[in-house]
């Protein structure tokens, strides 16, 4: 039975054994598998056992689902890569030995089998998701700095000149004066009526 084994520090070693058709991950407590995390979304992602496989599925979390830093949408987890939720990082126990070149650490010592294991720290209310900025840091601003060449001399995006307004302008006034002309024309034309 394959089990998920939490890598983060603070919460190294928690475990939850998945052994139902459809497993809920999220922070609050509807979820098959609580990881009360300001970074992991209220309804994060799901997993479907599939035989020996586990399929991940994110739903429309707020700081995504990560396969060995991969973004996700749907994946099958295998062993020896690390899922990600928000920041929390996870990797599939099954028992077996992880295929893989290089050694690999010795596991944390897992406590004694159940559902679902907790620290023994008491549970503290997170009351949403926090958002983690990804976006550029400052050292990439300051390597990055300044405007490209030729950024203040592009003429597409130039000031228009107030020439073209004035020219409206003065047309528009010759063509009102115009037509009150020719209003005032016909009306003393039609002159009174009889």
């Amino acid at each position: 039975m394959p089990k998920l084994v939490i890598l983060n520090q603070g919460m190294t070693g928690r475990t939850f054994d998945v052994n139902v058709e459809r497993t809920t991950v999220g922070r609050i407590e509807e979820n098959t598998f609580q990881i009360a995390d300001a970074s992991v979304s209220s309804r994060h992602a799901e997993i479907l056992l599939h035989g020996t496989e586990l399929l991940v599925r994110d739903l429309n979390s707020t700081n995504g689902t990560f396969i060995n830093g991969d973004k996700i949408t749907e994946a099958v987890l295998k062993p020896g890569q690390i899922l990600r939720f928000g920041q929390v990082e996870l990797k599939i126990d099954d028992g077996l030995p992880v295929p893989s070149a290089a050694p690999m650490a010795a596991p944390a010592p897992v406590p004694a089998p159940a559902q679902r294991t907790e620290a023994a720290t008491p549970k503290k209310a997170v009351d949403s998701t926090m958002i983690i900025p990804r976006g550029v840091s400052l050292e990439q601003l300051e390597q990055g700095g300044g405007r490209p060449a030729g950024f203040d001399t592009n003429k597409a995006f130039a000031k228009k000149s107030n020439q073209t307004n004035r020219w409206f302008l003065i047309i528009g006034v010759i063509v009102f004066v115009l037509i009150v002309g020719i209003l005032i024309y016909a009306l003393s034309q039609a002159g009174p009526a009889r």
